[in-house]
């Protein structure tokens, strides 16, 4: 059987401020996790304009991406709720650092984030067990290195911007 291997294209902010992190917790099918602010790139957006758009949603903070941080896969099972076999699941994540703007107060959470929260280095460390993935230190690690990459190292051509969106 051939089947094309096709992993979620994702993006997540790297926001540090005062040597704290910004996470979210959230609902996920294994229960309570902590994550960057992060979320599947929408169709017609490039992976800077998503990462944007996703902290705004599930944090409330504007953000303008300046650097991409890094480009991660991730790979892992979950397993079904039938015993049968595990559902495979890639992601490829698109990590960006930038300027935390403006909090709307009045602005509601998305579905499933329960609360942002502020953690130094060392607590993020901490909380590994509770990660949403491995990409969450892992993000922090590589921004607290200095890693910083311009963002035209990513090209979305005009195409990807300029088509409908078949998702309604």
């Amino acid at each position: 059987m051939n089947i094309r291997w096709k992993p979620s294209a994702t993006v997540a902010a790297v926001i540090e401020r005062d040597g704290h992190f910004l996470l979210v917790e959230e609902h996920t099918p294994d229960g309570l996790r902590l994550n960057n602010p992060a979320g599947h790139l929408d169709p017609g957006e490039s992976p800077a304009s998503g990462c944007a758009r996703e902290t705004l949603e599930e944090t409330a903070y504007q953000f303008q991406p300046s650097a991409l941080v890094g480009i991660y896969l991730s790979r892992f099972q979950r397993p079904t709720g039938t015993g049968g076999t595990a559902e495979d699941i890639t992601y490829l994540r698109f990590a960006f650092c930038g300027t935390l703007g403006a909090f709307d107060a009045s602005r509601a959470l998305d579905t499933g984030i329960v609360r942002t929260v502020w953690l130094t280095p060392e607590e993020v460390r901490a909380s590994v067990a509770q990660h949403r993935s491995p990409l969450v230190v892992r993000c922090m690690e590589d921004y607290l290195l200095g890693r910083r990459f311009p963002l035209e190292l990513i090209t979305t051509d005009a195409s990807v911007v300029e088509m409908k969106n078949p998702l309604g």
